[in-house]
């Protein structure tokens, strides 16, 4: 009768309904059958028991940046082991679908540290196609693990209209003519099914390669009008614009608030923008971030949420390779510089260390990072006195100034030093806070993006361990039902997408998960190879939490293992499309000769 049965688990729907123990039948890769009685098994059903686990739709995480890796590693495992099913991609106006291959990796690469060579090459050696249908389609051709769904970059689709030198020069005004080509594209991509459109507006993101590098990224070079003729085709069309606001002494936020505006008969313009976090350099802005999107939904018309990562944003630098570097001018000017000699020479300058200092004590200029050295713990050096110590510390032993203590380390070691530190999301009071705000949307993970930086993969599980976590302590931060569904269907719904949710008639995009595994080994950190990309990326492990993931109806993840052949053999993915049901049964796409 079925091709699989889910055996007797706790199942959630995805809407935040009270869970139920149920048996679930899945035929031809969608839900058939949800009982409280047993349901029968034949000789070839497949059967999973989840007695005392619990059983939910699959994953959604709406903020990766996998555009390059996903075409050389399709199975996209980092995040499927964690039960993610369904990764949204082409934020913060980075895409590979319009711009030519090298220009698509300078603008890609620096701001998402990732190494530039490597994404060319991915691009040279599977780059197939001209439009946004054919890039759909491209994907649909993917041994893909997890679905997937895209945002267009408008940096992408600047630089392909204008030209990167006229894209990231300030004085380029695009002709009426251009910004009717932008429109007609981004149109086109609306009709096969994208999400919108994604922009950045923060000037601190730069661009890699030789000629046009730290040029802040395309999107960033725009102005008014281009943005009203891109967002006036969004609203027409009921599209989603995901961006991020100026961090400087002339914050742009506001223009996003007014673009969403519904106000005086106009239809409101659906706005994803990052970041909600409690940040250590300013304090007090997480009351903004509580407050500002709940009032303007419900006084302003706007349907504005911002993404939130609902985790400590913990970082890791190995020497001074990390993006906050790039907000202040002493920085910047040294992540400019990819010859280590002559990046050495600049760091032992004493006009350089003087600058540098004076970007480091000023505390009034915008920041991510809180610049406290007495706040970065050294994790890894050829100097083992110092591990352990925050670089403050050794400035203190040698009589030094944090920042020459920290530079003269950079020069002696360079990426042999490891260090890292937390930028964010550090209270408990207000992360909670965060988490259970109806203004803000569970995503932000950047998995895919910063490889030796960060990870994020698995956030969805840390989220759900520090639910079950509080309930132990009788301090509820909320139901766990309520917690799955934020993760699943509230996004899915939002975005207009066919996943989330884990009824009858819906696809069976599933995880499977052990409570038990819900403890405090989702939040250790570990380092694997990535031979694609030439480096050891960090990474989640804790495979105690997920028992099964199951897309389309089929098991690629069970007991710490992948089905042999996922990824390389055959896949289960699928490109989704707005307000389009995804196919309900996906045959598994073997490769040529297997």
């Amino acid at each position: 009768m079925f091709d699989m049965i889910v055996r007797d688990g706790l199942w959630f729907d995805g809407t935040g309904a009270p869970p139920q123990r149920r048996d679930l039948g899945i035929r031809n890769g969608i839900v058939a059958a949800i009982s409280a009685q047993r349901l029968p098994s034949g000789p070839d059903t497949e059967v999973i028991e989840a007695e005392g686990k619990w059983v939910a739709p699959g994953f959604v995480d709406v903020h990766t940046h996998y555009d390059a890796e996903l075409l050389a590693r399709p199975a996209l495992s980092e995040s499927v082991r964690h039960g993610v099913t369904t990764v949204f991609i082409g934020n913060c106006s980075l895409s590979t679908i319009l711009a030519s291959n090298a220009d698509c990796a300078d603008f890609f690469s620096r701001v998402e540290a990732v190494p530039r060579a490597a994404v060319h090459d991915v691009l040279e050696a599977h780059r197939d196609w001209r439009t946004p249908a054919e890039y759909a389609a491209a994907l649909e051709r993917l041994r893909l693990g997890p679905n997937v769904a895209a945002f267009l970059g408008h940096s992408d689709l600047r630089t392909h209209v204008l030209g990167l030198d006229r894209a990231v020069t300030r004085d380029t005004r695009p002709s009426a003519a251009e910004l009717a080509r932008m429109q007609t594209l981004l149109e086109q991509a609306i009709d096969a099914g994208f999400l919108g459109l994604s922009s950045m507006t923060n000037t601190l993101d730069k661009i890699d390669g030789e000629i046009y590098r730290s040029r802040s990224l395309p999107s960033t070079y725009a102005r008014g009008r281009e943005f009203r003729a891109l967002n006036a085709v969004l609203r027409r069309r009921g599209r989603i614009l995901q961006s991020a606001p100026t961090i400087n002494f002339t914050p742009n936020i506001w223009k996003f608030f007014a673009a969403s505006s519904g106000l005086f008969g106009r239809k409101a313009l659906r706005t994803s923008l990052l970041s909600a976090a409690d940040s250590k350099a300013y304090p007090p802005i997480v009351f903004f971030m509580m407050y500002a999107a709940p009032l303007l939904n419900r006084f302003a018309r706007t349907d504005f949420r911002w993404q939130h990562l609902p985790v400590p944003f913990t970082v890791y630098a190995d020497g001074i390779d990390l993006v906050v570097f790039e907000e202040f001018g002493a920085g910047a000017a040294a992540l400019h510089l990819k010859d280590e000699v002559e990046r050495n020479e600049l760091l032992q300058d004493k006009e350089y260390r003087r600058w540098f200092r004076k970007d480091y004590d000023n505390k009034f200029s915008p920041r991510i990072w809180h610049r406290d050295f007495f706040d970065a713990t050294i994790v890894a050096c050829p100097d083992e006195s110092v591990i352990g110590k925050t670089i403050g510390q050794v400035g203190k032993d040698r009589g030094l100034h944090p920042v020459d203590a920290y530079l003269d380390l950079v020069v002696e070691y360079g990426t042999r030093l490891r260090w890292r530190t937390t930028v964010a999301n550090h209270r408990r009071k207000y992360l909670d806070k965060l988490a259970t705000n109806p203004g803000v949307q569970m995503g932000f993970g950047d998995a895919g993006a910063h490889l030796r930086n960060m990870a994020f993969y698995n956030y969805h599980l840390r989220l759900l361990e520090r639910v079950q976590a509080a309930q132990g302590r009788r301090k509820p931060l909320m139901r766990t039902e309520q917690a799955i569904h934020r993760l699943t269907g509230e996004l899915a719904d939002w975005y207009g997408l066919d996943a989330g949710h884990l009824r009858v008639g819906d696809r069976a995009d599933l995880v499977v998960l052990d409570p038990a595994g819900l403890d405090q080994s989702v939040h250790g950190l570990h380092e694997r190879p990535m031979p694609e990309f030439g480096l050891n990326r960090m990474v989640n492990r804790n495979d105690g939490a997920v028992t099964a993931t199951v897309v389309n109806g089929v098991t690629v993840y069970r007991e710490g293992q992948f089905a042999a052949g996922f990824g390389t053999d055959w896949g289960t993915g699928q490109f989704l499309r707005v307000g389009r049901p995804a196919r309900a049964h996906v045959e598994i796409r073997h490769s040529v000769g297997s």
